[in-house]
């Protein structure tokens, strides 16, 4: 969901992931492959295919498992999992942000509404928050100052996705627009089924829109305190988020109609102003 690179991908969660950037330093890319591998294949447990409810939830369980595992040394026989051991042994990591992250899954498949932005904001520190934590940990570099303001960024990318993906998240019978927002702009669920873009639609998308580019804002601070690859990479995350919102402004907010991608002379503009930043 976030620290994310400009290597976009179409699953939820993880589109923004920097695995294969070209600014991701060679030595980090076994170990961000291994987490990379861990949260994709958790992910789609909980949203891929035909399973029962109960069967993705024992599947996750049994990762929670795998990771209580690690906790305690013990070997793993499992490819993925030993891969993911020795990352963790290497960079000294928490298995707190993985933990985090089969919770936000296991959430996936138990809730499909969001009363409050609060409660988002709960979903996307579980979701997106434990990636920036991560990278910033394999930097070396996770201080409570650059923790709080990647946690700032790594939301605004987890809500940025949420306004692209109104649509597809509906034909997974998921609304991730709290309830309390489309209670106050007069939008129901039936209209996001319809495909509806109205005048009530598009105020609410404008707050929407507002308040994950003042999120994102919040954290962007943190791009230029960081040195080298690291800094760059994560002002091309900041600058394609908020170019991301621009698109749907530009599309009237009509997300249904036109999904917003970034693309090829999109990367220019993101370059210029990152070294604008």
């Amino acid at each position: 969901m976030t620290f994310a690179s400009f290597i976009f991908m179409p699953e939820k969660h993880y589109e923004n992931f920097p695995v294969a950037s070209i600014l991701l330093p060679r030595r980090l890319v076994p170990a961000v492959e291994a987490i990379y591998a861990f949260a994709r294949s958790a992910d789609d447990l909980a949203d891929e295919g035909n399973a029962l409810p109960a069967e993705r939830l024992a599947a996750l369980q049994a990762y929670e498992a795998c990771l209580s595992a690690i906790g305690r040394a013990e070997q793993q026989s499992e490819p993925m999992f030993a891969r993911l051991a020795s990352v963790v042994a290497e960079y000294q990591l928490s298995l707190q942000p993985f933990q985090d992250l089969l919770s936000a899954f296991k959430q996936d498949v138990e809730t499909s509404r969001y009363r409050s932005y609060a409660e988002l904001l709960d979903y996307c520190a579980r979701s997106a928050n434990p990636v920036g934590f991560l990278m910033l940990s394999l930097y070396g570099r996770a201080d409570a100052d650059n923790v709080r303001d990647s946690n700032a960024i790594c939301s605004s990318l987890q809500l940025i996705n949420f306004l692209q993906d109104v649509a597809i998240d509906r034909e997974k019978d998921r609304v991730y627009l709290p309830l309390e927002d489309m209670q106050r702009y007069r939008v129901s669920v039936s209209q996001l089924d319809d495909a509806i873009c109205d005048v009530h639609f598009r105020e609410m998308m404008r707050f929407e829109v507002g308040r994950a580019r003042m999120l994102m804002l919040e954290g962007a601070p943190l791009a230029r305190r960081l040195p080298g690859r690291i800094g760059w990479e994560l002002r091309l995350v900041i600058q394609g988020g908020l170019r991301i919102l621009e698109a749907i402004e530009q599309a009237n907010y009509d997300v249904f109609r036109h999904r917003p991608q970034l693309g090829h002379l999109d990367w220019l503009l993101l370059a210029w102003r990152a070294l604008r930043m």
